[in-house]
């Protein structure tokens, strides 16, 4: 994953769009899955294009419009999409946007319809006490799951078997990576090494999602 580990990092400051222009990045390109940072001037496009995988599209920043032969959907900062595969999909934006988009086998994809905007905070809810997750993507090379935290409620150190990616959709949180401590919030995000040691502690409630590579 081509993420600096163990910041606080923000996708859409450090991808902020250029005018007149549209920029993609690569995080990690492996055979059954991608994922790309895109950032979209205000009056850009990306042409549409056919691919086998479907892409869950998630906007940090910004208006985005994704569309396709018979639908057209328009998507703010917290919003997602999943455009289905063996389509002509395109993107557009308005007045800018910064994005992130895995690509990823249909068969892969848990508990969300195809051509439905959704939030990705809203897919779980809080609850006093516990932590809620529901995965998005469970494949045998990725995982992307959005976790609810109770207020007070955390996860103790632990190591995961790749390397992750989080965003923080709601609430604040400290995460503790390989000692030491970080405040995280909503809008932020933070990358861990593989085996990296990590923990996190909800301050008060919390919502998250993770991108975890498996190896």
């Amino acid at each position: 994953m081509k993420e600096t580990k163990g910041h606080i990092f923000s996708i859409s400051r450090d991808n902020a769009p250029v005018a007149g222009c549209t920029i993609s990045k690569e995080l990690v390109n492996e055979g059954s899955y991608q994922v790309f940072y895109f950032s979209l001037a205000a009056g850009t496009d990306i042409s549409p294009e056919i691919y086998r995988q479907a892409k869950v599209l998630y906007v940090a920043d910004g208006t985005l419009t994704v569309h396709w032969p018979g639908e057209e959907h328009n998507l703010v900062a917290g919003q997602a999409i999943i455009a289905p595969p063996s389509v002509p999909v395109g993107m557009k934006s308005r007045d800018g946007a910064v994005y992130t988009e895995l690509t990823v086998e249909e068969e892969f994809l848990m508990n969300i319809d195809a051509g439905k905007i959704f939030s990705l905070a809203g897919l779980v809810p809080y609850q006093d006490g516990k932590i809620i997750n529901r995965d998005i993507i469970q494949s045998p090379k990725v995982k992307f799951v959005v976790m609810s935290f109770g207020a007070g409620t955390g996860l103790s150190e632990h190591a995961a078997p790749g390397e992750a990616l989080i965003f923080a959709l709601e609430g604040k949180a400290v995460i503790r990576y390989e000692g030491e401590d970080h405040e995280i919030k909503a809008g932020e995000n933070f990358a861990f090494a593989k085996n990296g040691r990590h923990a996190i502690t909800a301050d008060g409630p919390f919502k998250m999602a993770l991108l975890l590579t498996l190896e």
